[in-house]
Order: structure tokens, then C-alpha cells, then sequence
């Protein structure tokens, strides 16, 4: 790798860290996903010629939505924290908030990419789909028991 693409990685990378922490890559996968999904939802409406623009925009729409979800989400503990302090209150375990919101969003994510791949015709196996619906109900039974 040239002195240049060595120098850009460590700033994209210092950005990148200084925006979302040392736990990034979270957000680059559910990023990823995002593209991905979107992008086996395309092919899916194009194999069953069901492409519609609107449809499309909405699910663009959706998705920063959800984006939006999690930024409210690592928001609001920061709030509490420092309501914690003044009224002298340990709101600390609120941060688990957002990352039981992102974890939650990185399931559905997946569960969407296997449903368009399902619709578009590939086999995808099972033990993916219970393995992930199996996620996806212990990460909102840890939500249920918490509130």
C-alpha cells in the first residue's frame, strides 16, 4: 500500500472512530446491510417485475429512519446520564439501550436479505432463518424484562 492510501485509511479511520467509537464496525455492518438490502430487495422486485420507484423511495425513507432510531437511542442515555448526575442517580445502564436497538436493527437487516433471497428464488437454509428469528426473540425478551 502507497505512503498516500496508508495516510487516508488512518484518517477515514480516526473519523470514522471519533464519530462512532472503538465499536465502528457495528455501524459499518449495519450500514453494509443496509446496501445489501436494498439491493436484494431491487432484485427480488425485478425477478417477480413487481420495481416500483415509490415503493423503493419508501424503503430508502425507512432506512434512515432507522439510522435516525439509533442515533435517538445513543441519545437519549447520554441525557440520562447526565440527568443521573444531578439528581444523583446512576443512569449508567441506559447505554445498553442503544446497542440493543442497533443489535435488534442488524437482525431484522439480515432477516430482510434472506426473506428478498427467499422471494427471488435461492434455498436459503433453515438453520439460518431459525437461528436469526431465534436472536431476534432474545434480544426483545431482554427488552421486555427490562422495561
Amino acid at each position: 500500500m502507497s505512503e498516500y492510501m496508508q495516510w487516508l485509511y488512518s484518517i477515514i479511520l480516526t473519523i470514522v472512530t471519533s464519530l462512532f467509537g472503538e465499536h465502528w464496525i457495528l455501524f459499518l455492518l449495519y450500514l453494509l446491510l443496509n446496501i445489501i438490502d436494498t439491493l436484494t430487495g431491487w432484485a427480488k422486485a425485478r425477478i417477480n417485475n413487481q420495481e416500483s420507484s415509490s415503493v423503493a423511495l419508501i424503503g430508502i425513507i425507512r432506512k434512515m429512519g432507522y439510522w435516525i432510531m439509533i442515533l435517538i437511542a445513543f441519545l437519549i442515555p447520554v441525557g440520562f446520564q447526565e440527568l443521573g448526575k444531578i439528581i444523583s442517580i446512576d443512569l449508567s445502564v441506559t447505554i445498553f439501550l442503544g446497542w440493543f436497538v442497533l443489535a435488534s436493527l442488524i437482525i431484522n437487516e439480515c432477516r430482510s436479505i434472506l426473506e428478498n433471497l427467499v422471494d427471488a428464488g435461492c434455498k436459503v437454509p433453515q438453520i439460518l432463518i431459525k437461528g436469526l428469528e431465534t436472536a431476534s426473540k432474545n434480544i426483545e425478551s431482554i427488552g421486555e424484562e427490562n422495561e
